[in-house]
């Protein structure tokens, strides 16, 4: 045989993908010795917690079921005994391997095994092809999964997959691949076996935490860093690769202890959900973030003879339906300067009068003809003060798009999905259903310049307009007696 003499098949399911924090719901186990099955086993397992609707669903094992089976360490003796001596071999094997020797060592048992992963078989093997998920194998090579998500369908599936190869390649190449497949990825040390094989080949967010456990239940946990991916498996691998490793990363890396993960719906969704953390958490590796409460505007003064010629006006958390006669939004006085001087050189402004500049007499750009001359009396300052609001008019919030709140949806496939309520660019919050959209409708509106900043920027590229509906057309017509 090409392969080592004894493999055991093992699959596992479980109330989620972390192999720390959630638990084992069910067990099965394949022993094959010289290309013989000399043992089949299976069985349910108590978690110890709730099973997650979408686990129930994906996997088809309720509470109900698991209720009265037998807790991991009831049947530890079994699966030690059925594993000893044998290569571990699963889809994606780290994971399930993860979860195994996390559940020995819950119990203060040790377990260590060679690992042969089926995923890196198959892209050893065909090299062609991009999919080697388990659903790509049973239908490009045929096999036969008597359950799909259930641990024995999945293993007897990989049991055919083994088969298939051995008829299909020669004993040595099909024993270097193996060879490969067995060879074991750098793992950090502070993290658990399995968790980053356990990370979603999916977009989200990331935080890197220096606590190996979370936190009782309500306190705060603060994370090192906050990240954002397209592909969280592919990304937080990125900080663990030994060429990536310099200077502050190497010390970011170093530090983390403990990985948590958020799949998103959508661009949108990831903006606001990491602008909401980085706020929250303020972790120290991320570029520090403005205050949420130092976003203001400007409003001109008119009649004013000497600088400043405008005030600023603190505009965080009020209601843009309460402005007047405010221009632009800035987090700080360094964005309000930038913006006077770039509108000073494209409108012969004054930097003196825009109080740029101190001192008096002609400024120093009216030498060069940059400014009109307000500072050498060869214009008004009501000339100067109208050239500057024209200039500032279309500098800001731009008026809201909607007749009042819309809801944008996004959602991905087998993923979350979320909607997102705005009116008048303030974000009024997510929900996970039309009902709970609807609620949202009459929430208070508080203005936040980045949440604004990211509406803006997604605004703006066309393809995001079929994602947006008005909310108060849709809320009419499920109204009671609408007509």
């Amino acid at each position: 045989m090409s392969l080592p003499s004894r493999l055991a098949f093992i699959d596992v399911e479980s109330t989620g993908a972390h192999p720390v924090r959630d638990r084992i719901t069910e067990i099965a186990i394949l022993r094959i010795e010289d290309g013989e099955v000399v043992a089949r086993w299976e069985s349910l397992v108590a978690p110890g917690q709730a099973i997650p609707p979408l686990i129930e669903q994906v996997t088809g094992i309720s509470d109900a079921m698991v209720a009265d089976a037998p807790a991991f360490e009831a049947v530890a003796d079994t699966v030690a005994a059925l594993l000893e001596g044998c290569v571990f071999v699963a889809h994606n094997a780290r994971f399930d391997y993860g979860f195994i020797r996390n559940a020995f060592t819950r119990i203060g048992r040790e377990f260590e095994a060679p690992v042969l992963c089926t995923v890196k078989l198959s892209r050893a093997l065909y090299p062609e092809h991009h999919r080697h998920g388990l659903d790509a194998l049973i239908e490009r090579h045929g096999l036969v999964c008597s359950a799909r998500h259930r641990a024995m369908g999945d293993v007897e599936a990989l049991w055919q997959f083994v088969r298939v190869l051995e008829a299909g390649f020669e004993p040595e190449v099909l024993a270097r691949a193996a060879t490969r497949a067995m060879k074991a990825p750098a793992q950090p040390p502070g993290l658990p076996e399995g968790l980053l094989e356990a990370l979603p080949d999916a977009p989200g967010l990331y935080l890197f935490h220096a606590q190996p456990e979370p936190p009782p239940l309500g306190a705060r946990d603060p994370a090192l860093f906050v990240g954002r991916a397209q592909s969280l498996r592919a990304r937080v691998r990125e900080h663990f690769g030994g060429g990536a490793r310099r200077g502050r990363d190497a010390e970011l890396a170093a530090r983390v202890k403990r990985v948590e993960w958020i799949e998103t719906a959508g661009e949108l969704d990831t903006s606001l959900r990491e602008n909401a953390l980085l706020r929250a958490l303020a972790p120290p590796y991320n570029r520090p973030q403005e205050p949420a409460g130092a976003a203001f505007a400007l409003r001109l003064l008119p009649n004013r003879r000497r600088a400043p010629i405008y005030e600023t006006v603190a505009i965080a958390g009020t209601d843009p339906a309460d402005w007047h006669g405010l221009h632009g939004v800035f987090r700080n006085r360094r964005e309000a300067d930038n913006l006077l001087r770039e509108l000073a050189l494209l409108y012969r402004l004054c930097p003196r009068r825009l109080g740029l500049e101190g001192g008096n007499g002609p400024c120093t750009a009216y030498a060069s003809r940059r400014c009109a001359g307000v500072c050498a009396r060869r214009e008004t300052p009501e000339e100067h003060d109208a050239r500057l609001a024209d200039a500032l008019a279309g500098v800001g919030v731009r008026p809201w798009p909607g007749a009042g709140p819309v809801v944008v949806e996004e959602a991905r496939a087998h993923g979350p999905r979320r909607l997102q309520v705005f009116d008048r660019w303030c974000h009024l919050g997510s929900a996970q259903d039309e009902a709970g959209a609807l609620a949202l409708a009459t929430a208070p509106r508080a203005f936040d310049a980045d949440v604004w900043r990211i509406l803006a920027r997604w605004l703006a590229v066309p393809a995001h307009l079929a994602q947006v509906r008005e909310l108060a057309a849709q809320a009419d017509e499920e109204a009671p007696g609408a007509a």
